[in-house]
């Protein structure tokens, strides 16, 4: 009688586990299905915090902090003319990031870390974009680094391509900036993102942000 009422416990236990699992799951998916049509400030905000609160349910699922990080990355970039705003979300932003590196197998995991380096990159950008007199010299270089180490572990990856074109494009042409090429990178990119397409919760951001800028060139 003892056993068998230890088994229906367990398993009580472990339908109850599944049925939360499955609920932070959807709200995972509830999320990014807003973020796909995010494009104001108070969006990504509150999908920073919807993001940050399914990590906190779920500390070792890297989607949850890298999602958190990206809203918070682009919340800096978005407040580019609004320098004396963005250095908490920046600051967020590497913390969320470095949390999902963290959970990431670096043998294994290469196009996940791939992601977590494009935002650990946009991270340093928003930095830059605080004050580029005084913090473009420390963080602009390490924005690069970062786009880099993205290319290195998965160079199909859009979105690290289309951080480079967009370094391409904004650095003036004394410090290395080339227009031309800047064009080519996001035209690939933005293959390379129409080859990913944008279904399930694995990273597909960028495209719009691509589109953009290729009207601009």
């Amino acid at each position: 009688m003892k056993k068998a009422i230890l088994m229906m416990m367990t398993a009580s236990l472990l339908i109850t586990a599944s049925r939360a699992q499955n609920t932070q799951d959807q709200q995972l998916q509830a999320n990014v299905a807003k973020l796909d049509k995010a494009t104001a400030v108070k969006e990504y905000r509150q999908l920073a915090t919807d993001f940050a609160a399914v990590a906190a349910q779920q500390p070792t699922n890297w989607l949850a902090w890298y999602y958190a990080a990206y809203c918070n990355a682009k919340t800096g970039w978005l407040y580019q003319d609004d320098g004396d705003k963005i250095e908490p979300f920046a600051n967020l932003a590497e913390e969320q990031a470095k949390k999902a590196l963290s959970l990431l197998d670096t043998a294994s995991k290469k196009k996940e870390l791939s992601e977590v380096y494009c935002v650990l990159s946009m991270a340093e950008r928003a930095r830059v974009f605080i004050n580029p007199m005084t913090y473009g010299r420390k963080h602009g270089p390490a924005a690069s680094q970062y786009i880099q180490r993205a290319i290195a572990a998965n160079p199909s990856n859009g979105r690290a391509i289309y951080l480079e074109g967009w370094e391409k494009n904004a650095t003036p042409k004394m410090w290395g900036g080339d227009k031309k090429k800047a064009k080519e990178l996001l035209e690939q990119a933005l293959q390379q993102l129409n080859a990913q397409g944008n279904a399930g919760t694995s990273p597909h951001w960028g495209k719009p942000d691509v589109e953009s800028l290729l009207k601009t060139l």
